[in-house]
């Protein structure tokens, strides 16, 4: 398995939480994530912090971070004005995000899928100038919480228009995680070979239990990163049906980089572990319960 991971707590992980974390806090997991090897970090939204008040820090956290640093770290944004004030702010790299349906657009940033796309070239144009980078990030290319299954037709055909011109990567989201290994392998296939040649990054949930199977079909079609949360955390607050994110540390183990150690899976395990004790919220890594286990013949068990 060649492909990267991203680590989304701090953004996609946190949206559904009922509990937030301080500046410092958020400060302290992304250094840890860094430190540990993990290649790249979604650390915070532009979103309306009324609507999203988990998220509201984030150019809290991006003021604290070192241009090294945030080098590897990832913002969400929706809107071109969103891309000037992160920017503005210290931040290399946005995910330009919205919906293939326009029902979830409409829900999620308020606008039809026209309209953002009509508007990505001024983002586009606010990260080049800035000298970062601008990802296409396309949410419900598999199904739509209101308007049900998506045409792939449709995610290759936005993927292919000249207004998302100078995007480096695509990413395909599975924002219900309700596709099957086969529609995945499918859908990123195809927009392997009927776009424009980028990175291409694939965003699963493991809300049907299929979020590994989804994310490892994607790498074998050619995805080069892959999105996962600590423990499985998250969700979209705007997509009924919309469960927990695969966990970082299933994909790892899965995945197996070269960096992954059972010690560095142990203090991942860690991390986890005493960040969703403060949020209140349940583990779904089976891989982190795997590394508590008692099967001490199995180098990647870890004892806490």
């Amino acid at each position: 398995m060649t492909a990267i991971l991203r680590d989304v707590t701090l953004r996609d992980g946190l949206q559904l939480t009922g509990k937030t974390l301080d500046t410092d806090r958020k400060v302290e997991v992304v250094r840890t994530l860094l430190r540990l090897g993990v290649p790249s970090l979604e650390i915070g939204s532009l979103a309306r912090p009324d609507l999203v008040p988990p998220l509201a820090n984030t150019l809290d956290v991006v003021a604290r971070l070192t241009p090294e640093e945030l080098e590897r770290c990832w913002l969400w944004v929706a809107t071109p004005r969103h891309v000037a004030r992160a920017m503005a702010a210290g931040a290399r790299n946005v995910q330009y995000c919205f919906s293939v349906s326009d029902a979830h657009n409409k829900a999620n940033i308020g606008r039809d899928t026209e309209a953002s796309l009509a508007a990505m070239p001024a983002a586009v144009e606010h990260a080049l100038h800035a000298g970062g980078r601008i990802e296409l990030c396309l949410a419900t290319s598999f199904t739509c919480p209101f308007d049900g299954p998506v045409d792939p037709q449709r995610v290759v055909d936005i993927a292919n228009d000249p207004r998302t011109e100078g995007a480096t990567d695509v990413v395909v989201c599975d924002t219900l995680g309700q596709a099957a290994p086969s529609e995945v392998t499918s859908l990123i296939t195809r927009v392997r070979q009927e776009t424009p040649e980028r990175r291409i990054v694939f965003h699963g949930h493991d809300t049907w239990g299929q979020g590994v199977a989804n994310t490892l079909a994607a790498v074998e079609a050619g995805a080069d990163m892959v999105d996962g949360a600590l423990g499985g955390l998250g969700g979209c607050p705007f997509a009924p049906g919309a469960s927990g994110n695969t966990a970082s540390e299933d994909l790892l183990f899965a995945m197996r980089p070269e960096w992954l150690t059972p010690a560095v899976l142990g203090e991942l395990v860690t991390l986890t572990e005493g960040l969703l004790d403060e949020l209140g919220e349940p583990n779904r890594s089976r891989a982190a319960q795997g590394v508590r286990s008692r099967a001490t013949a199995f180098p990647w068990t870890v004892p806490a």
